[in-house]
């Protein structure tokens, strides 16, 4: 009989100890603090997403840059260019998550971009997923 052992965050052995601060900041004390591991992964994720390239002062690459899908042609090529620039990027500043699936739908009509991320943290049982809505 196989048994499948699960590894389980050190951070998470401590209940009470908060580990991150969770968006958006609307709070009564302006910051809501995470718990678990995957709560605080989910938030660096939204954060890492909603950055914008040359953003970050010491560090101008971090940030997956999606706002600036805008303010250029939104072609099927260029959809494909971003999902392989986040694949990438995402393998460089978390390379515990493995991202399953990455969709970027638009409606050029109304000005809306709806990106989805599900992802999945290596070597624990976390797996969940991430929907923004850019909107002009």
């Amino acid at each position: 009989m196989a048994y499948k052992v699960e590894k389980i965050d050190p951070l998470d052995l401590q209940p009470r100890k908060a580990i991150g601060v969770s968006l958006p900041f609307s709070a009564r004390g302006v910051f809501n603090s995470t718990y678990q591991s995957k709560d605080a992964i989910k938030s660096n994720l939204i954060n890492f997403l909603l950055t914008g390239n040359q953003e970050r002062f010491l560090n101008p690459n971090f940030g997956a840059g999606l706002r600036e899908l805008f303010f250029e042609q939104i072609t099927e090529t260029r959809l494909a260019q971003v999902k392989a620039e986040l694949r990438e990027n995402l393998s460089i500043y978390f390379p515990r998550v493995n991202p399953i699936e990455i969709q970027i739908s638009s409606a050029p009509d109304t000005n809306t971009i709806v990106f989805f991320l599900r992802y999945q943290v290596v070597q624990t049982n976390i797996e969940d997923e991430i929907t923004i809505n850019i909107e002009q």
